[in-house]
């Protein structure tokens, strides 16, 4: 066991402040690595103001943080994918029970005994698992990622969570060159979901309610920008999208977008909005529309996800901030002013 430092919440009320937390020496299959960025994801505030707690209650202190990027300092005796110096990534997940079907099939976001990158029971040390706001981290080789070194570390953090998010559906539902995909919601993953949309060949429409934002949708890789509130604009599209990906948190109309699906066409939400969304069934049975949900990504997938953005040339729009400015990126989440995601230089950690 050694010493990390590190940033963490008290309690669901206390501003994030500077820590020292334990990590486990790395076992035979471990690997340590120095972290060199970390993204803030909308997670991590909810999670650190127990906004969750009905589901996941936080137990505090709690250390966030779930895209991770850094270098490999020290790696057990049995581990095969990487040595010290190499480039390493972790996302959501650091374990699961490998044995299940879900792992199996390399669904491990689904297995009911995953162990999340923090808030989550550490089996090493006892407590709870603590996240990527922290100068290192120690992970079994499986769940760690390679990362394309023509990447920006910087950008790249927010792929571990925002990147997956976006990528997974998009790939589950065959979005691919000739499809027509729309992408609610300009924001963290609204942003990535666009890019990648781009990147896949398809037809993308952007939705947003803020009309300032188009340029920055068709800079980002939209080929049209629609606002939403502009129902003129709504119905030209009804009935012709293959895909659309719902990257909205706030309250919204769903059944507006159902609309606009083609026959078998569907949605899928990745944005968590706190009360259900009524859903009128009409829109569904009339053209075998479906809606569903995606939850991040396995392993496997997860790697297929970088590989793609190094081989694009993708990355997370962001705003690099030192960790002691955390609490005021928090409010500006709140805010959404930040374009698109902030990402956190844990050399300004050295300072504490």
């Amino acid at each position: 066991m050694y010493n990390a430092k590190a940033y963490s919440a008290a309690n669901a009320t206390s501003p994030l402040a500077s820590t020292t937390i334990a990590r486990r020496e790395p076992t035979d299959h471990d690997v340590q690595i120095e972290i060199l960025f970390c993204g803030i994801c909308h997670s991590d505030l909810h999670t650190v103001r127990d906004e969750w707690h009905d589901a996941f209650p936080t137990q505090f202190p709690c250390v966030p943080g779930h895209e991770i990027v850094g270098r490999v300092t020290k790696v057990g005796s049995a581990v095969t994918k990487f040595k010290p110096g190499d480039l390493g990534a972790v996302g959501c997940l650091v374990d699961s029970d490998r044995t299940c079907p879900d792992c199996q099939a390399g669904l491990e976001q689904f297995c009911a005994g995953m162990t999340l990158t923090y808030n989550s029971p550490d089996k090493y040390l006892g407590g709870v698992t603590y996240g990527g706001y922290s100068d290192s981290v120690v992970v079994d080789e499986h769940f760690v990622l390679r990362v394309p070194a023509n990447l920006s570390l910087a950008g790249a953090a927010p792929l571990l969570c925002a990147g997956i998010t976006t990528y997974s559906p998009m790939r589950h539902w065959g979005v691919t060159k000739g499809k027509k995909v729309g992408v609610v919601g300009l924001g963290g993953l609204g942003h990535m979901g666009v890019k990648f949309a781009d990147a896949l060949g398809a037809h993308v429409v952007a939705f947003t309610t803020t009309p300032a934002k188009r340029d920055d949708a068709l800079r980002l890789g939209a080929d049209e920008v629609v606002v939403s509130r502009n129902a003129d604009e709504m119905r030209k599209h009804a009935g012709s999208f293959d895909f659309i990906l719902d990257a909205v948190s706030a309250e919204h109309d769903i059944n507006a977008y159902i609309h606009l699906l083609r026959h078998d066409g569907n949605i899928t939400l990745v944005g968590a909005p706190e009360k259900p969304l009524p859903v009128s069934a009409f829109g569904l049975l009339f053209g075998r529309r479906s809606l569903s949900g995606s939850l991040i990504g396995g392993i496997a997938e997860t790697q297929e996800m970088l590989d793609f953005c190094g081989a694009h040339n993708i990355t997370a729009d962001v705003e690099v901030i030192p960790m002691q400015k955390v609490n005021e990126a928090y409010e500006r989440l709140l805010r959404s002013d930040v374009k698109y995601r902030f990402s956190i230089d844990m050399a300004s950690l050295k300072s504490e």
